[in-house]
């Protein structure tokens, strides 16, 4: 990433009524940490927070927001506390900027509290919509400062911004490195979400505040492993290059089954897994036999009686959309 990145707006003609101008994002799901990449992997997948807003001159409230599809009423609730709107005020208050009164619409196909960035994707769209109304622009640099920030690490909101594979690191003074790499596309995500939602802030406390050298050491290795396996297409060492030492096995006791699922044996077709980001969803890096790996993964939070979603998605290459009307 360079200095000169921003965020790019697509102008389209605008209706001629009585609103103000019209802005629309599209923002990719993420899984982080892949394994042994933890809070520096982040990876896009096809499975969106889709939002509108509308400049409303004529409004006498600051915001109204309608929403549909997931989390309705707690990511998305129609009050100030809508991760959205914190965003958007974060960005206009960084730059001195005045949100005009708006109208919200959001669809949002990303399960909450399940590992797969739906926080993420609501501050980038935030953020991005503040500079779409405001006419304004900031590069992308300080919009993922900003983002992990809000979000308290940059693995998600890097992937949900840029799209595909990202690397990530965070700078002493702050600032947010961001590499994105280029991700096979013969390699599909396998995403089994067990209907028992895990909270960020609840996986982030189970986590010791000490590692020892060994964890350290193994989880360095294969992080560097996992690079390696796409650059090299050695497929065969993703299995070894998920293995984790520093988060899983304290999160795996949170969820009923979750153990059990991340303890499903290499089998064919079956590249490497890992919790997906903090969980409790299993990621599942695959080739084929998709339906039968689905159902051995689900069958473990079934036994004990906690009904799945499974869903197969390919990767977001693609990142942050925008449009304005």
């Amino acid at each position: 990433m360079t200095d000169e990145a921003s965020i790019a707006v697509e102008d389209r003609p605008r209706a001629k009524d009585l609103r103000g101008p019209v802005a629309e994002v599209r923002v990719p799901a993420s899984v982080g940490n892949l394994g042994a990449g933890f809070d520096c992997f982040g990876l896009a997948l096809q499975l969106y927070l889709t939002v509108r807003a509308t400049v409303d001159p004529q409004s006498l409230q600051p915001c109204r927001i309608r929403s549909r599809g997931e989390g309705h009423g707690t990511i998305l609730p129609p009050t100030a506390d809508n991760l959205i709107i914190r965003a958007m005020n974060l960005a206009a208050q960084k730059h001195g900027l005045i949100l005009p009164p708006m109208c919200i619409d959001a669809e949002n196909e990303i399960p909450l509290s399940s590992g797969l960035g739906s926080s993420a994707a609501a501050i980038i769209a935030g953020i991005t919509l503040c500079v779409a109304l405001c006419d304004h622009e900031i590069p992308a640099e300080l919009v993922l400062r900003y983002a992990t920030e809000l979000e308290g690490h940059s693995d998600n909101v890097a992937a949900s911004l840029l799209g595909g594979w990202v690397v990530t690191c965070t700078g002493q003074d702050g600032s947010v490195i961001a590499v994105k790499k280029h991700w096979p596309p013969d390699i599909r995500l396998l995403v089994v979400t067990p209907h028992a939602t895990l909270e960020t802030a609840r996986a982030r406390a189970a986590l010791s505040t000490q590692v020892s050298h060994a964890a350290a050491v193994h989880n360095l290795q294969r992080a560097a492993l996992f690079s390696a396996a796409l650059e090299e297409r050695r497929y065969d060492l993703l299995w070894e290059a998920t293995r984790d030492r520093l988060h899983q096995e304290r999160r795996q006791t949170l969820v009923p089954g979750l153990a059990d699922a991340l303890a499903t044996p290499r089998q064919p077709g079956l590249l490497g897994l890992a919790l997906s980001g903090a969980g409790p969803s299993v990621l599942a890096l695959a080739q084929d036999r998709f339906d039968e790996l689905g159902v051995a993964i689900a069958q473990c939070f079934q036994r004990v009686g906690i009904e799945t979603t499974v869903r197969l998605l390919d990767v977001d290459d693609a990142g942050l959309q925008i449009k304005r009307f």
